[in-house]
């Protein structure tokens, strides 16, 4: 058992399983898969909540909740590239309105 040693979602699922769904005791299942009973019970609590439809702030367990965290994240890049866009918009409407109106101007005054 390593410091701040990473654990794939799989392992850690498997682990919290153990517990919640064999029956084990948390310092068994620790014994059972070489890891602190701090990490376990967090991961036993994350996979609970879960399973109870909780989205966790941290890399999820369940692929149902791994996926739906992607697309939270693919949300996010989309609305943040739309923002970018208004910004990017608003930025050359403002900045073509005096160039149009010069050229507008130019046109008319030739006219005359």
């Amino acid at each position: 058992m390593g410091k701040n040693q990473t654990y794939s979602p799989e392992f850690r699922q498997d682990a919290a399983e153990l517990v919640l769904d064999k029956g084990y005791s948390i310092q068994s299942a620790c014994k059972s898969v070489g890891v602190g009973a701090t990490a376990l019970r967090r991961w036993v609590n994350q996979l609970q909540n879960e399973r109870g439809g909780q989205t966790p702030p941290a890399k999820a367990m369940t692929p149902e909740h791994s996926r739906i965290q992607e697309l939270e994240a693919k949300i996010k890049q989309i609305e943040w590239e739309k923002d970018i866009l208004k910004k990017a918009t608003a930025l050359l409407i403002t900045n073509k309105t005096p160039i149009l109106e010069e050229s507008l101007m130019k046109r008319h005054c030739s006219y005359s």
